[in-house]
C-alpha cells in the first residue's frame, strides 16, 4: 500500500530543485504555479492535495509510477473519474514567461466562467497559442461555443494584460471571427464574444459601435476577484477621454515663442516645422519631423532624444552643428539611409510632406487646412499620426499616416474618427476656432489610410468589411522613396 510519508519524501526532494510542473493526463496546469501540498492518510487511501492562489485539486493516489529526482508520476482517481489517470510533478522543463504563465490560468478561469454564463452552449477548446499564419495572436485565449447547429467565436485577455493589448483584442477577435468561418463548414457562426477585464472595455465598446449592427459583435467584462461576466452597452465617444483645445490657446503660445524661435526656424526655414504638442503649452521645433529643441514657459532647450540642455549664447554653436548634422543625415538625399537620425520617426516625416500639400493625398482636400492632434487623446502616444482637414467642398477628411506595416492601424483610424465624428455633432470644431469661414458639412468625415504602397497589412481587407456603410475610407499607397517627395501609385 502506498505510504503517506513516503510520497512526501518523494515531492520534497522534486520541489527542492526548483520550480516545478503538474501535469495531468499530459496537460500543463498553469494554475498550479508555486503549488504548495499536503499529503495524509485518509483511512485505507491516500490524499494529495495540491494548490496554489489560483487552484487547488484534490486526488486519490491509486499507485506511484515513478519515483526519481526530478520527478514523480502518480495514477490518481478524482471526483467523477471512474478510470485513473496520470498525475506528473517534475521539473520544470522550460523557464515560463510569467505572461504566458498568466494567459494559461485565464484559460481554464475562461472555460469556467464561460459555462457559468452559457449553461445551454458546448465549450469547444480554448488555447493561447499564436497561429502567425493567420495573424492570430497568442496574447488572447480563444476558442468557439456550440449550440445545436450554431456557433459563437469567442476570445479572452488576461487580467494582467497591457491596456494597448487589451484594446487590441477587437482586432484579433475580428481576425479570428473570420478565420473560423472559413472552417466550420455547416455550422453557423452567430457572432463574436469578447471577454476584457472590468473598467477595460471603454474602448472597444466605442470603437465596436464603428461596426455594421448585422455583425452582432458582444462585449463583456468579468470581474477578476469573483469571475463574474456582464455584457458592456455599446456606447459612443462620449464616455471617452476626448476634447478639442482651442484654437486661440494654441496661436497664444506659437506667437509667444516667436521671438525667441524665429532665429532658429531660420537656419533651415524650409525643414524646420513648429508645434504644440497637446496637453502642453509648449512649443516643438522640429527637423523634418524630429525634435531638436523645445520653447518651454520662456526658455529653449535643445538637443536629440532625453539629453536636452538649456540654450545660451555661449551655446549657440552647438545648436548650429546639431542642424546641420540634421541637413546632412535627415536629408532626402543622404546617402547613409540606414543612419538612425534618417530613419528616426518616419511617420513625422511624412506629416510634413502631407502638410506642405494636402492634395498630393487626395486633390479634394483644401491646403489651407490641416491639424495635427485635434481632437486630443489621453493616454499613451500611437504609432499613427492623425491630420484633421477639409475637402474643398467643406466636407470633414480625417488623415492617418503610417510609414510601415501596422496590423492595428485600421482599428486606431476608426478610433479617430470617430471621435472627430461625435465633436462634428457637438458643432466643436467652429466652436474652438477650427475652419474659419468654411461651411462643414453635416456628412460623416471622409477617412483617408495613407501608407507606403506594400506597407498595408493583409489583413486590412478582412477588418474593413466589417465596417459600418457610413465610413468611406479612402486607401492611398505612396512610393516606396516617399522621403524623396510624395507620389501616390494608387489610391482605392
Amino acid at each position: 500500500m502506498m505510504r503517506a510519508l513516503e510520497l512526501e519524501r518523494a515531492l520534497a526532494t522534486v520541489c527542492a530543485a526548483g520550480p516545478v510542473e503538474v501535469r495531468e493526463n499530459g496537460r500543463w496546469l498553469a494554475g498550479l504555479e508555486g503549488l504548495q501540498y499536503e499529503v495524509r492518510n485518509n483511512g485505507e487511501t491516500v490524499l494529495l492535495h495540491l494548490w496554489s492562489p489560483q487552484q487547488s485539486l484534490v486526488r486519490r493516489v491509486v499507485e506511484v509510477r515513478e519515483q526519481a529526482g526530478a520527478a514523480v508520476v502518480l495514477h490518481v482517481a478524482g471526483p467523477g473519474h471512474a478510470r485513473p489517470g496520470k498525475l506528473e510533478i517534475l521539473a520544470a522543463s522550460q523557464y515560463r514567461q510569467p505572461g504566458r504563465v498568466a494567459r494559461e490560468q485565464f484559460r481554464e478561469r475562461m472555460r469556467q466562467f464561460l459555462a457559468n454564463r452559457f449553461p445551454d452552449e458546448t465549450p469547444g477548446p480554448l488555447t493561447t497559442t499564436a497561429a502567425l499564419r493567420h495573424s492570430l495572436s497568442g496574447s488572447y485565449t480563444r476558442g468557439m461555443m456550440h449550440r445545436g447547429s450554431d456557433a459563437y467565436a469567442v476570445m479572452g485577455a488576461a487580467p494582467e494584460e497591457s491596456a494597448a493589448t487589451i484594446d487590441a483584442i477587437l482586432t484579433f477577435g475580428l481576425i479570428w471571427l473570420e478565420h473560423s468561418r472559413g472552417r466550420q463548414g455547416r455550422r453557423r457562426i452567430g457572432s463574436l464574444r469578447l471577454f476584457v477585464p472590468t473598467g477595460t472595455g471603454a474602448v472597444l465598446s466605442h470603437r465596436i459601435g464603428a461596426l455594421a449592427r448585422t455583425h452582432g459583435i458582444e462585449l463583456y467584462e468579468y470581474d477578476p476577484a469573483s469571475w463574474r461576466v456582464r455584457r458592456v452597452a455599446i456606447s459612443d465617444a462620449g464616455n471617452l477621454a476626448t476634447w478639442i483645445v482651442p484654437r486661440r490657446e494654441v496661436d497664444a503660445a506659437l506667437a509667444a515663442a516667436a521671438p525667441s524661435i524665429e532665429p532658429i526656424r531660420r537656419l533651415d526655414p524650409d525643414a524646420i516645422e513648429v508645434a504644440v504638442p497637446a496637453q502642453t503649452q509648449d512649443v516643438s521645433l522640429r527637423f523634418r519631423g524630429l525634435e531638436f529643441a523645445r520653447w518651454r514657459m520662456g526658455e529653449i532647450w535643445f538637443g536629440l532624444d532625453d539629453r536636452q540642455k538649456p540654450l545660451t549664447p555661449a551655446r549657440w554653436p552647438q545648436l548650429e552643428a546639431l542642424v546641420r548634422e540634421l541637413q546632412n543625415r535627415r536629408s532626402p538625399l543622404a546617402s547613409e539611409t540606414k543612419h538612425r537620425l534618417f530613419r528616426a520617426y518616419p511617420e513625422r516625416w511624412l506629416e510634413t510632406l502631407v502638410a506642405a500639400d494636402p492634395s498630393r493625398v487626395d486633390p479634394r482636400l483644401d491646403p489651407r487646412f490641416l491639424y495635427a492632434q485635434v481632437p486630443a487623446l489621453s493616454g499613451a502616444a500611437r504609432g499613427i499620426i492623425d491630420l484633421l482637414g477639409v475637402t474643398r467642398d467643406g466636407r470633414l477628411a480625417v488623415i492617418e499616416l503610417k510609414a510601415s506595416e501596422d496590423i492595428h492601424v485600421i482599428a486606431q483610424a476608426i478610433d479617430y474618427w470617430l471621435r472627430v465624428r461625435w465633436h462634428q455633432e457637438q458643432d466643436d470644431f467652429h466652436r474652438y476656432g477650427y475652419f474659419p469661414d468654411v461651411v462643414l458639412q453635416p456628412l460623416p468625415p471622409l477617412l483617408f489610410l495613407v501608407a507606403p504602397g506594400f506597407q498595408f497589412h493583409p489583413t486590412g481587407d478582412v477588418l474593413l468589411g466589417y465596417l459600418t456603410p457610413e465610413i468611406e475610407i479612402v486607401r492611398v499607397g505612396l512610393a516606396e522613396n516617399w522621403r524623396r517627395g510624395l507620389r501616390v501609385i494608387f489610391r482605392k
